[in-house]
């Protein structure tokens, strides 16, 4: 199937679009400012004008004569006093813009349901917020709240949006624990069932909480303006990235800010650990780097331990090398790629020597995609046979200098069969799906930032390259096409991205798929 090109509003439409939308912005905002007092004006004229047709059609028909006789001797009264027509111009206009001012009013405080939310909260944090020794505490029983609290914000629902509080200088906001015993309560306090981001200000003793806006979900897999070496993981927060992407959102383009991990020998984290739940979102993330990589003229070797064929749509595709679902050929597909790896290592070795450049075949990228490798490894050791993950040491050690990139998602139940080598050298980390704060911190190396949900969207969780921040994650829609019960606008959107198809695997693949089928052990 041929690849679609480029949408032109997302390669050179999309900027321009920004700043006609920012231009014609400013140039309102200051139209407004300099007619408001005209508006203004305006609008207390219409509101003189309807109070006197009002008044003029409440006057009883028998003095409605007398009425009009009044009104003309005051205006010839009027136009015969010095300086009369304008001094009535300029009272007129004063009663205009007195009448047609923003009688808005303005909220001063919370109301009485706020205010007794807050005293709520305050009271909660007092345990944690005093001490007996305080001659003068900021935190006590029955204290004021608003000496602590500021910049609160509620919705529609009256539940906290956003709170600053002041805290004493003695709190061990530098201990991990008691952070997260105060991130624990405020969630409770504030609301469960949306993520809480926590900004702590250790040097001026405050902490900023916000509620964070759901991450969009329906951004499909689509070919993502990235360099060669740059892949998409999802997209996050404004404020955590310094990058946006344009991208379609169904038929809306827009500018998102992407998590983007860069792969190849200048790499930092050339390896990427995912982990999560059944149905959280890792075969997705596995499919939507395959198509990335391929996209940039990679080669792709997968293997599927869980046999479930959510990669049977890249079966036979160029650029695909092998899609194995068993331990036979998960063996075979690994041992040459160990041997791939080492083949590079000594070809671009020899090439510096002699003062040539690598060649060609040693700067194509190679990705080898793993998912659920433990399944494989327990068949394998039940039938007898040597454990797949023994290869794969070779490609994560040594991988960075030859091109070759390692991806491994893995269930949360297995994490102990992963090898060590696995663990070592993968410093980009994925964890997608529901997962307590713990079980985050034991994979990413540091909690996270938010208050994790128990009901959150398949691709949905938590991002760290290397020793970065954590970043929220949200994996573009990349289903499995043969999927039915899917999006259908997403499964088309994966349809359009395969590449065509071709006539068999590679003679190297074929080869070493058919030495390792005849030195299996026969099944009984």
């Amino acid at each position: 199937m041929a690849r679609r090109p480029l949408p032109r509003i997302l390669s050179s439409g999309t900027a321009s679009l920004a700043r006609g939308r920012d231009f014609a912005r400013t140039a309102a905002d200051s139209a407004t400012d300099v007619l408001h007092p005209l508006l203004v004006i305006g609008r207390g004229l219409r509101i003189l004008a309807a109070a006197g047709r009002r008044r003029w059609s409440e006057t009883p028909k028998d003095k409605r004569g007398p009425a009009l006789f009044l009104g003309a001797a005051c205006v010839l009264v009027v136009a015969l006093v010095p300086y009369g027509p304008l001094l009535a111009l300029m009272t007129i206009m004063a009663a205009a813009a007195w009448h047609g001012r923003d009688r808005t009013p303005v909220k001063t405080g919370p109301s009485e349901a706020e205010a007794e939310r807050l005293g709520s909260l305050y009271e909660a944090l007092v345990p944690y917020f005093s001490i007996p020794e305080d001659p003068s505490p900021l935190f006590a029983h029955g204290g004021e709240w608003d000496k602590a609290f500021s910049g609160y914000e509620f919705d529609e629902a009256g539940r906290l949006t956003r709170l600053h509080i002041r805290y004493p200088a003695y709190f061990t906001d530098g201990e991990a624990a008691s952070r997260a015993r105060i991130e624990a309560l405020l969630h409770a306090k504030s609301g469960r069932g949306r993520e809480y981001l926590f900004d702590w200000d250790e040097e001026g003793n405050q902490l900023d909480l916000s509620v964070l806006a759901a991450l969009p979900t329906g951004i499909a897999a689509q070919p993502f303006v990235t360099s060669p070496g740059e892949s998409v993981l999802g997209f996050t927060d404004s404020v955590s990235v310094q990058r946006t992407l344009p991208v379609l959102e169904g038929e809306q383009p827009r500018d998102v800010p992407p998590v983007v991990w860069r792969t190849g020998p200048r790499s930092t984290e050339p390896h990427l650990l995912a982990v999560g739940q059944p149905g959280s979102g890792t075969s997705t993330l596995l499919r939507s780097l395959a198509l990335q990589a391929l996209r940039h003229g990679g080669d792709v070797l997968i293997v599927d331990g869980g046999g479930s064929g959510e990669y049977a749509c890249l079966s036979g595709r160029a650029g695909v090398l092998a899609v194995e679902c068993g331990p036979v050929g998960a063996v075979a597909t690994l041992e040459w790629a160990a041997q791939e790896t080492e083949r590079r290592l000594i070809a671009t070795h020899r090439a510096r020597e002699a003062g040539r450049p690598a060649p060609e075949d040693t700067r194509r990228p190679l990705w080898i995609l793993l998912d659920q490798p433990s399944v494989l490894a327990h068949l394998a050791v039940a039938e007898g046979g040597p454990d797949p993950m023994t290869h794969l040491q070779v490609p994560l050690r040594h991988g960075r200098p030859a091109h070759v990139t390692v991806v491994v998602a893995e269930q949360f139940d297995h994490l102990e069969v992963l090898h060590d080598a696995v663990w070592q050298h993968t410093r980009a980390r994925i964890v997608l799906g529901p997962a307590s704060i713990q079980q985050i911190s034991d994979v990413l190396g540091l909690p996270p930032h938010t208050t994790p949900t128990t009901l959150v969207p398949p691709g949905r969780g938590y991002a760290r390259l290397g020793t970065g921040p954590v970043h929220r994650l949200q994996v573009p829609a990349t289903p499995d096409p043969y999927d039915e019960a899917t999006h259908p606008a997403h499964r088309q959107a994966v349809l359009e991205l395969l590449p065509e198809r071709q006539q068999g695997p590679g003679p190297a693949m074929a080869k070493a798929v058919g030495a390792a089928a005849l030195d299996a052990p026969e099944r009984p």
